[in-house]
């Protein structure tokens, strides 16, 4: 049996769906390619006619696995194939905030191993949803616009997503993911989504860019927190920080003020505890390589360093610590910090 592979393309601004399904003959070498189109299943590309029966009908063929569809915009495995997802073009959800309900996903994978997401805009058109929830009314509880729950194998590349309810992406309980070239554009009217908690992210290879930030944490009165996050065998090349953990001073002129600028005299509300840094070791791009820069009124406690060798030009760089209260070191530290 050759080796088989689904791609599943999306063109324009509608639903508009090509399932290639490509068998490569192990023998002969050569390749058969067949194309069905979900408008032979009653799909529409006028960014009006909900396609979504269409659509998951055409999933079930590529899919091959005599799964049950049971959402508009569930696929779920596992399948027998490789599944290639490129969107080329623009997904557009309904403009109706009610018409997705209670499902808390507009696209949503389950099991599919060895998915790759390729391209394409998905609009999730919730500026209705985010008026809804200002407004006090009842509201659906909205949707996330891709979610991947139990998959291995899972790649998702050059793709953006805009005017989400919720969260733009989710992945859950997956293994093997590899995210690139992705752009999550958040409009300023959208209600804040923060509030992670127990985050896993282990083997990251990182750079260039801001490397792993939590935060800015206190732009807003109201903030869920962040909690129980775990960052493990990360890699930083080329990036302006490693890991770090921003928060605003209050109150916030809108500016980043890295160093306090624009509001020297405010110290910040959040609260940073219980943080562990351990087995870090690199080079540092500045002479400073450890900062701590904790609020006057609420400073950070219970700061744990272990293991930690940081150089700046062959030399041991250096480290500033403030408003720290109730650190503790282990293991070799250089540079040695001086707590304050």
């Amino acid at each position: 049996m050759g080796k088989k592979e689904v791609i599943v393309s999306f063109n324009g601004e509608s639903m508009l769906i090509c399932f290639i399904w490509c068998l490569w003959a192990a023998a002969a070498g050569g390749t058969s390619i067949n194309r069905v189109h979900v408008v032979s299943y009653g799909a529409k590309a006028d960014g009006k006619t909900d396609s979504t029966k269409a659509f998951l009908k055409a999933w079930v063929w590529a899919c091959s696995s005599g799964a049950t569809m049971l959402k508009a915009v569930e696929f779920r495995g596992p399948c027998k194939n490789r599944v290639t997802v490129e969107i080329d073009g623009t997904l557009v959800a309904p403009t109706n905030h009610w018409a997705m309900g209670n499902s808390g996903n507009w696209i949503l994978f389950v099991q599919v191993n060895r998915l790759a997401v390729y391209g394409g805009t998905l609009d999730a058109k919730g500026a209705a949803f985010w008026a809804c929830k200002r407004s006090g009314k009842s509201c659906p509880v909205g949707a996330r616009s891709i979610t991947i729950n139990w998959a291995n194998d899972i790649v998702i590349s050059g793709s953006t997503s805009i005017n989400s309810q919720l969260s733009h992406m989710v992945i859950n309980s997956c293994n093997n993911v590899l995210v690139r070239n992705v752009n999550l554009i958040a409009s300023s009217q959208s209600p804040n989504t923060d509030g992670t908690k127990n985050l896993f992210m282990k083997n990251i290879n990182c750079g260039p860019g801001h490397g792993v930030s939590i935060g800015s944490l206190g732009k807003v009165l109201k903030e869920d927190g962040v909690q129980n996050v775990t960052l493990t065998d990360a890699v930083f090349t080329g990036s302006d920080n490693g890991v770090r953990i921003k928060s605003w001073a209050r109150p916030s002129n809108g500016i980043t003020a890295p160093n306090n600028q624009g509001c020297p005299q405010q110290s910040s509300g959040v609260k940073i505890s219980g943080v562990t840094y351990r087995n870090i070791k690199g080079t540092s791009a500045t002479a400073e390589a450890i900062k701590f820069d904790c609020s006057r009124s609420n400073p950070c406690r219970g700061i744990r360093l272990q293991d930690i060798k940081l150089t700046y030009r062959n030399r041991p760089a250096s480290s500033s610590c403030n408003n720290i209260r109730g650190a503790t070191t282990t293991g070799l530290l250089i540079p040695s910090p001086t707590f304050l």
